[in-house]
């Protein structure tokens, strides 16, 4: 195992930021986020979006200056391009590479475009990425609080010969040198993020809950009761993992759950689930998973739309939904506000 090096603010150039003007493309959770605590640092940040939408009236709202993405992209030193990895490559072929110049930085907070070359940018610009590990929410309300969200850097071209400093400095100015940042590299941060997300975080853990929620209830349990046995208590353990590894999580449990947890757990994610997990990864690796995601994009989004509307109706969010609109826990101090933010 390679020696882990993390990046602390006290490790950083944090004026070098300060000396460049920033365009954030994009006010979505990671546009909000990090356009807000980058103002909040001093830096000097516009706003590139499409004029009269709800992304400009909602920058506005923060006191930013907005104005087209190709005037933007005119006036900043770095362009953070911060709108879906579906758009992006269209995007910036229109709007932004037509207006590039010599020695200017070229950002992203996902790797997915640049690695699968679906964006190649000119030779005499720097590519680098930021990408915070948690949404652009969370790292704004991580920020507010004094803390960050660790964050990822890498540099894909560095003709200027300071592409990593900038990019430690940026990743530092939304406030990640006060967590940790670890410098990786574009194709790893891309596959090992889609890897994660489909396998483990979103679509492992949500088919694992599902599948669980539906097993008790066909088995005639209550649903209220399946709801917090296998979705509820996730967030209060995941928290433990989080702060102390799987060993905290287990030592915090009854030695009932322990034993169950490292006997029949296996049962359920097995070698079969395992070869699928690698079947997934050569996906992932070859580009078809990325070709088969903007091909649906481009078409429609009829598979995309059907699958959204039959996970919405699941009984799990219908139940989910009555149990938190009457449950006093987790109500309190939500993160996001959806007209705001």
């Amino acid at each position: 195992m390679d020696e882990l090096e993390i990046y602390l603010d006290r490790d950083i150039d944090r004026d070098l930021i300060k000396t460049k003007r920033i365009a954030i493309i994009g006010f979505g959770s990671q546009g909000y986020g990090q356009s807000t605590n980058l103002k909040d640092s001093g830096c000097d940040v516009i706003l590139g979006l499409r004029l009269g939408g709800k992304s400009d009236a909602k920058a506005k709202d923060y006191g930013f200056k907005t104005m087209s993405i190709e005037d933007a992209v005119k006036q900043a030193d770095i362009i953070q391009i911060l709108i879906p990895d579906e758009i992006q490559a269209k995007v910036y072929e229109k709007q932004i590479k037509p207006y590039l110049r010599k020695g200017q930085y070229l950002m992203f907070s996902h790797g997915f475009n640049i690695h699968y070359k679906k964006i190649v940018a000119p030779e005499d610009v720097n590519v680098i990425m930021v990408a915070p590990k948690g949404p652009g929410h969370t790292v704004r309300s991580e920020y507010l609080e004094g803390r960050g969200v660790p964050s990822l850097i890498a540099v894909y071209q560095n003709p200027s010969g300071d592409a990593k400093e900038v990019a430690l400095s940026y990743a530092s100015a939304i406030g990640a040198g006060r967590a940790g940042i670890i410098e990786t590299t574009f194709r790893e941060e891309t596959e090992t993020d889609l890897f994660g997300e489909q396998a483990v975080i979103c679509g492992g853990v949500s088919a694992l809950i599902k599948a669980g929620f539906d097993t008790l209830v066909e088995a005639g349990y209550s649903p209220y009761m399946a709801y917090f046995e296998v979705l509820h208590e996730m967030k209060l353990l995941v928290d433990l993992i989080n702060q102390g590894g799987l060993a905290d999580m287990r030592y915090s449990i009854s030695n009932t759950a322990e034993y169950g947890d490292m006997t029949r757990g296996p049962k359920v994610i097995g070698e079969q689930s395992k070869q699928a997990m690698k079947d997934l990864l050569k996906d992932i690796q070859s580009g078809a998973f990325a070709d088969e995601f903007l091909q649906e994009m481009d078409t429609g989004c009829e598979n995309f739309n059907r699958l959204r509307k039959e996970n919405a109706d699941h009984l799990i969010e219908k139940v989910g939904e009555k149990i938190r609109s009457s449950f006093v826990w987790g109500n309190k101090d939500k993160i996001i506000d959806k007209n705001r933010n």
